[in-house]
């Protein structure tokens, strides 16, 4: 019985955690951002996987495959990047493999797709599977 209750409380915060997600993706736009990309830039050849808390954008062949990382957590969004030094700028945060946006900066339209296109621009590559 305790084993039943816990699988139902367990899923039921895994469907918060995606509730959440999905409104933080809403109100900030950048689910929407993220389809005008795949539409435009993409010609449609995106594809988008989701998780709980978590969206990836993924296009290219096998040689060229790209993607972004989207992660949200609580009202924050975060882009994980490939590692590098923690930039100097102050917005979006960074530490080293993530940019944050705090919802004040994610309400910032402008400035979330500004950042969105240089995500865009600069990809994580992934390995190859051979």
């Amino acid at each position: 019985m305790e084993s039943i209750l816990s699988i139902e409380m367990d899923e039921a915060q895994r469907q918060a955690v995606r509730e959440n997600a999905k409104q933080v993706l809403q109100e900030s736009g950048l689910a929407e951002m993220l389809k005008t990309l795949n539409k435009n830039a993409l010609k449609g050849r995106g594809s988008f996987y989701e998780y709980d808390s978590m969206v990836l954008l993924k296009w290219g062949t096998s040689y060229t495959r790209r993607h972004i990382w989207v992660e949200v957590n609580g009202n924050t969004i975060r882009f994980r990047l490939a590692p590098h030094r923690k930039c100097v700028i102050t917005a979006p945060i960074c530490d080293g493999e993530y940019h944050t946006f705090t919802s004040a900066m994610w309400a910032d339209k402008e400035f979330l797709l500004n950042e969105l296109n240089k995500y865009y621009a600069r990809p994580i590559a992934e390995t190859s599977s051979d």
